[in-house]
C-alpha cells in the first residue's frame, strides 16, 4: 500500500495543488530563513517554494518509497544545502533549541501520537522559532460532516496510511506550548469533502 501511495500521490493531488495548495505552500514557506526542517516531506511538493534565505534545509521522510521520490526531486529541483533524512517526527534526532523553523504540511493527520509529535517539534525549535503548518482537521462547526468523518475514519485510516479525519490540531498546537502568529481556516478546493477543512499558519515557540 505504501509503495502504491508514493507512486500515485502527486497525480492524486494535482487538481488540489493547482486549485489552492501550491499557492498556500508558497505563502507559508516563502519568507523563511536560517536552518529549517520539514517533517514528513513526502514527495517534496514544498521544495520549489523555499527561498535562498534558507541556509540549511533538512527534509525528513520515514517512508522509504516517498523518500526515494523526495531524494530524486531534491537532486533535480534544488541547489546545494538540502539534506534528506529518514527521521520520524516523533524522533527527529536534532539538538534541542537549534532550528529557526519547522514545516509540516498534511502530515499531522497521520502521526501515531499528535501530542508527542508536536512536543518533538517544540523541542527542536529555538525560542521564538516558527512552526509552519498546513493540516486538514475535524469539521468542527459542521456537525453533519463531522459525523461522517467519525463514521468513515476507521476505514480511511487503513486505506490512507493512518490518516485521521477528526484531529483537532489547532487545540493541540496550543497545548504543545505554541502561540499563533497567524492562522487561517479554509476549504481545500477540489479535495474529497471529508478532508476539505484545513488550518494553515505560523505558530511561535514561546520563549
Amino acid at each position: 500500500m505504501a509503495r502504491m501511495m508514493a507512486a500515485m500521490y502527486d497525480r492524486m493531488m494535482q487538481g488540489t495543488e493547482e486549485a489552492c495548495l501550491a499557492e498556500w505552500r508558497a505563502g507559508l514557506v516563502g519568507d523563511l530563513e536560517g536552518e529549517v526542517l520539514e517533517v514528513g516531506a513526502g514527495t517534496g511538493l514544498n521544495l520549489p517554494f523555499y527561498p535562498a534565505t534558507v541556509t540549511r534545509l533538512v527534509l525528513s521522510e520515514p517512508d522509504p518509497h516517498m523518500r526515494n521520490k523526495l531524494a530524486q526531486r531534491a537532486a533535480t529541483e534544488t541547489t546545494a544545502g538540502v539534506e534528506v533524512s529518514d527521521a520520524s517526527v516523533e524522533e527527529l534526532l536534532v539538538p534541542s533549541d537549534s532550528l529557526d523553523a519547522v514545516v509540516s504540511t498534511l502530515v499531522l493527520c497521520s502521526v501515531p501520537d499528535l501530542a508527542e509529535a508536536l512536543a518533538e517539534i517544540h523541542r527542536v525549535l529555538k525560542p521564538g522559532g516558527k512552526f509552519v503548518f498546513l493540516e486538514h482537521v475535524a469539521a468542527e462547526g459542521r456537525p453533519r460532516r463531522l459525523k461522517w468523518q467519525h463514521r468513515v475514519e476507521p476505514f480511511w485510516k487503513w486505506f490512507a496510511g493512518n490518516c485521521h479525519l477528526t484531529r483537532r490540531t489547532e487545540a493541540a498546537i496550543v497545548a504543545a506550548g505554541f502561540e499563533f502568529d497567524w492562522i487561517e481556516h479554509e476549504s481545500m478546493r477540489k479535495a474529497w469533502p471529508l478532508v476539505r477543512g484545513t488550518i494553515r499558519g505560523v505558530a511561535v515557540k514561546v520563549p
